[in-house]
C-alpha cells in the first residue's frame, strides 16, 4: 500500500508513494509526482563536467553534482553563457571575504513563492563543486536549508572546511539548538519546528562531516563566494522576470 495521495505542485495531479521512500525521510512531505521529477531531472547535465575557475576559465577535474532526491529538489541546467558571463565578470569585480570553503545561499521572490538556492565549493582559489536549483513555490528559510543540505553533501565525511552561510537561523539552527531539538523527540517548548524534514536532515549531515564547521556571514558586502552563490540563487528567479 502506497503512502498519499499528494498532490504535486508542478502540474496538480494527485499521487502516490511508497511507504519505503516516506519512511527514510521522517517527516517529508513530498512535492512534486515522479512525472514531473524526472523531467526536470532529464533536464539536467551528467554529473560529471568541467566547471569554471575562479577567473573564469575551465578547472579541470572539477565535478557539478546533481542532488540525490528528496527532498532538497531538483538542480537545474546551467550551461546558460549568459549566467557564466554575469559570474565571471562578477568574480572579476569582488575580491573580499574568505578566499575558499563552501558558500551557500537561498533565495525567495515573494516568501512564499518561487525561490532558488545555489552552493560553490573553492579550494585553492578554484572551483571544485557547484550545484544550484529553483523551486516553483517555496520559502526562504527552505531555500537556505536546501543550499546548506547540498553544501554538506558535496564534502566527504572527512573533509576539513569551512562551510559559510549568511542565515543566521540556519547556522545558529544547526550550530546550537538542533542538538536539544532532537533530545526531546525533536520538539521544541515555543511550537512545532519549521521546516523539520530539512533540519533534519541538515543536521544529519553535519554530524556526518564533525570537521566542517559552519559558520554566518555577512550578505551582500562584496564577500566574493558569497556574491557568487547569491547569484546562482537566484538565476531562475531572474530569467522567469526577464532580467
Amino acid at each position: 500500500m502506497k503512502g498519499g495521495p499528494f498532490t504535486c505542485e508542478s502540474c496538480g495531479a494527485e499521487f502516490s508513494v511508497p511507504p519505503a521512500a516516506l519512511a527514510k525521510y521522517p517527516g517529508w512531505t513530498p512535492r512534486t509526482c515522479l512525472r514531473c521529477r524526472d523531467a526536470a531531472r532529464s533536464a539536467e547535465h551528467p554529473p560529471e563536467r568541467a566547471g569554471p575557475r575562479a577567473d573564469g576559465g575551465a578547472a579541470p577535474g572539477s565535478a557539478e553534482q546533481s542532488p540525490p532526491g528528496p527532498p532538497a529538489g531538483p538542480a537545474v541546467q546551467d550551461d546558460g553563457a549568459e549566467l557564466e558571463r554575469e559570474l565571471a565578470a562578477l568574480l572579476r569585480r569582488h575580491r573580499g571575504g574568505p578566499a575558499e570553503g563552501v558558500f551557500t545561499d537561498g533565495a525567495c521572490s515573494g516568501n512564499p513563492g518561487p525561490g532558488g538556492w545555489g552552493v560553490v565549493h573553492v579550494a585553492r582559489g578554484e572551483i571544485v563543486g557547484r550545484r544550484f536549483g529553483f523551486d516553483p513555490q517555496t520559502t526562504n528559510n527552505r531555500m537556505e536549508l536546501t543550499a546548506l543540505i547540498h553544501g554538506y553533501q558535496l564534502l566527504p565525511a572527512d573533509a576539513r572546511v569551512t562551510i559559510y552561510s549568511d542565515s543566521q537561523l540556519c547556522v545558529r539552527t544547526i550550530n546550537e539548538w538542533a542538538a536539544g531539538w532532537q533530545r526531546r523527540g525533536w520538539r521544541r517548548k515555543s511550537g512545532p519546528i519549521k521546516n523539520l524534514e530539512l533540519v533534519r536532515e541538515a543536521y544529519a549531515l553535519a554530524r556526518a562531516h564533525p570537521h566542517a564547521e559552519l559558520r554566518w556571514i555577512k550578505a551582500h558586502d562584496g564577500s566574493r563566494w558569497n556574491e557568487y552563490v547569491d547569484r546562482l540563487a537566484t538565476a531562475r528567479l531572474r530569467y522567469q522576470k526577464g532580467e
